[in-house]
């Protein structure tokens, strides 16, 4: 890999269209990404993340019960926020692709609106996740970078990882290097608007676009210095709370979201 060409990106785009199935009951009335977590919805901390970052304009894309995830967002002042609207939902890479013309020319953030994580100390305070994977971006080597993390150090994650990551940065899939240490994918990524060329269209999972990314060895990683919760169900949504709580982490009404 050549040496790093660092970007800062200006639009990110956060994914909200999903059901929350294995969220259930919670669900059946609330949308997943305004379920609570140490007082402050999920969509809440992933946009927090977003805005520390330096991001302009947010993508936020929308199925189910759409019209509470909207009415929530619609007096937050930074980042700018477009909402794209998806009947039948899209899933990950047909949702990005579906936004791309919100999204710039240049490599635009991703990441889940159930993501929750902290950034980490970094060599001097805290350091921004997103920052991190904007100064290791590398135009010339990568169509996408993404954060992973240590599955043994994953609150609410009993899996046993997704990618393993070679010394240079670039990932394989853990079933083709079972031997190897395996990261799991945080759903924190950079992605470059390249990586949809010749895409499928419609209704896609974005690994078909990873897939061809790994062929061609131009998706790399980076290893997460924080804490990452895997909030995907009620359970893990408790542990997660109480964890943030013990340390400090909690919101109360009229704080910044």
């Amino acid at each position: 890999m050549s040496p790093p060409s660092p970007t800062k990106p200006k639009f990110a785009m956060v994914l909200a269209a999903g059901l929350g199935l294995r969220m259930r009951p919670i669900t059946e009335t609330t949308p997943k990404p305004l379920i609570e977590v140490a007082g402050r919805p999920l969509i809440d901390w992933a946009l927090a993340r977003v805005q520390d970052a330096g991001v302009e304009n947010a993508v936020v894309n929308l199925h189910y019960l759409s019209a509470q995830i909207e009415d929530h967002l619609k007096d937050r002042a930074t980042p700018n926020i477009v909402f794209t609207h998806e009947d039948p939902v899209l899933e990950t890479g047909g949702g990005i692709e579906n936004a791309l013309p919100h999204l710039g020319a240049a490599p635009f953030f991703v990441c889940n609106s159930d993501g929750l994580w902290l950034d980490g100390p970094g060599p001097g305070g805290n350091t921004n996740a997103m920052v991190r994977l904007a100064e290791a971006w590398d135009n010339a080597a990568m169509d996408a970078i993404l954060l992973l993390h240590d599955p043994d150090h994953a609150l609410g994650y009993d899996g046993v990882g997704d990618f393993s990551i070679a010394s240079n940065g670039q990932l394989t899939r853990r079933a083709a290097a079972p031997d190897q240490k395996a990261y799991v994918f945080t759903g924190v990524q950079l992605l470059h608007p390249r990586l949809f060329a010749n895409a499928p269209g419609g209704t896609y999972s974005l690994n078909v676009l990873y897939d061809r990314a790994l062929a061609l060895g131009r998706i790399y990683g980076l290893v997460h210095d924080g804490e990452w919760f895997h909030v995907g169900t009620p359970e893990a949504r408790d542990a997660a709370e109480t964890w943030l709580l013990d340390h400090g982490f909690g919101f109360q009404p009229g704080m910044p979201g």
